[in-house]
């Protein structure tokens, strides 16, 4: 069946992603506050802080174009932003419809579990996940 995975929030948790990250480091290698990047990026400040933070989903491919600009971001590292934003939404749809009874198990624990796991593992599962040559 279909599943949703919510991340349990906690007073004064914040939520990052990939692309929030990615945004962080290109306000930072600038020295620029939020309230500066967002007007050259011709959003809000309080919308670029939910970007960075995790409280918003993927970006507009007009925003994603504004960040290019801005920051002379262009070919390959243009399209490994795009794939940062795609795989950031905060909110993570499974479908393990058609799959086996296992598969929905081990979706449901890890939804479960997620917010307890160490950083370390994570990691480790995400190299493993990853590897082009484990298609």
């Amino acid at each position: 069946g279909r599943f949703l995975c919510l991340p349990e929030e906690t007073p004064g948790s914040v939520v990052v992603t990939p692309f929030g990250e990615k945004l962080v480091s290109l306000r930072e290698q600038r020295g620029w506050t939020q309230k500066k990047m967002a007007e050259k990026l011709g959003v809000s400040a309080a919308f670029l802080s939910a970007l960075e933070n995790g409280q918003r989903g993927k970006p507009s491919r007009r925003l994603l174009h504004a960040i290019c600009q801005t920051f002379g971001i262009i070919w390959d590292e243009a399209d490994a932003l795009a794939d940062l934003a795609a795989a950031s939404h905060p909110v993570v749809k499974l479908n393990t419809r058609a799959l086996s009874a296992t598969h929905t198990r081990f979706a449901h624990a890890l939804a479960g579990k997620i917010a307890d796991l160490p950083e370390e593992q994570m990691e480790d599962w995400l190299k493993t996940l990853e590897d082009p040559k484990a298609e």
